[in-house]
């Protein structure tokens, strides 16, 4: 990892600033999209709270580092030497000094005052570790489609909780508990990118701590036409089949690795992800901690509730 690039003077002039929020940092990876980020860094530089922004260039070859250096001088750069996807978060938040960090993707930025919200929430709650916010689809301004499986999550709380519960998180909408992400280790270096979240989510979890939806959150999305959605299926599927073995007993894995196998496209790109899934299965093994009963339970639940709507299905 190479040393980090800022600019003092220019970090301590948006802290003096006077609506800053000293609360939470956002952490952004990057792998060969610098005009998506340089986009999402320029409404990140308007927040009224003023993070601090760290960025993990995952080894791009498009001049991001050098770019993001001379127009952004404030944000705290970090370049990896590879491609680490969603380990990079992990590396940022090493760096992080705030409570919480926002997690954002560099095709995605927060609404102002999100971030102070988000902050006031995890504040008035301990006992939870994260909070999702709604999210809008630009240039159109519509929702996505996920929020509504956010909204309506089958899964119930404690009164306290401020909003639905939820069993997992997208990390490109999320603001953590900086000592809960790393007490649970954070990503898994294993899983790479896609999908990602599930596991840390189910960690979190059996740890005791919740996870919701704040429909008061917002962060847009304006998806990057620099993406392969095959890859990103193939993963996605590959890690989902992981976290069943890594997390869940005997019957339930079984019963969820049925369920795909019957359900995902009958292409190359399933086969592959099976296929890698099963040269893991040493790993998994080794690995395996099955989760509480309580949690388990909860992951039942959703088992029906992800089975309908078409937000996640592994098509691409």
């Amino acid at each position: 990892m190479a040393p980090e690039s800022t600019e003092p003077s220019a970090t301590a002039e948006l802290a003096e600033t006077r609506d800053a929020d000293p609360r939470v940092s956002v952490v952004v990876i990057t792998h060969n999209r610098r005009e998506e980020l340089l986009r999402t860094l320029g409404r990140l530089a308007e927040l009224p709270e003023r993070p601090a922004v760290f960025v993990v260039d995952n080894a791009s070859s498009d001049g991001t580092v050098e770019t993001v250096a001379r127009v952004h001088p404030w944000v705290r750069l970090l370049r990896a030497e590879r491609n680490l996807g969603a380990v990079g978060r992990n590396v940022a938040v090493e760096r992080v000094t705030t409570p919480y960090v926002a997690f954002c993707d560099d095709d995605t930025w927060w609404e102002p005052g999100s971030l102070r919200a988000a902050a006031d929430l995890l504040d008035a709650h301990p006992g939870l570790a994260a909070v999702t916010a709604r999210i809008v689809v630009e240039p159109d301004g519509t929702e996505d489609p996920i929020v509504a499986e956010l909204r309506d999550s089958p899964l119930s709380g404690p009164e306290w909780l401020p909003g639905p519960a939820l069993g997992s998180f997208l990390a490109g909408a999320t603001v953590l508990r900086v000592d809960a992400f790393r007490a649970a280790g954070g990503f898994s270096p294993r899983l790479w990118l896609g999908g990602e979240e599930e596991l840390l989510a189910v960690d979190l979890a059996a740890r005791g701590w919740w996870l919701v939806h704040a429909e008061e959150l917002t962060v847009h999305h304006a998806p990057s036409a620099a993406r392969d959605a095959t890859r990103r299926r193939e993963d996605g599927l590959r890690n989902t089949l992981w976290f069943t073995w890594l997390r869940r007993p005997l019957p339930a894995a079984l019963r969820r690795t049925w369920f795909l196998a019957r359900t995902v496209p009958r292409d190359a790109a399933s086969a592959r992800a099976f296929g890698r899934a099963l040269a893991g299965l040493p790993w998994v093994l080794r690995e395996r901690r099955v989760v509480p009963a309580e949690v388990e339970g909860r992951l039942r639940l959703l088992e029906d509730a992800q089975r309908r709507p078409t937000a996640r299905r592994y098509v691409g």
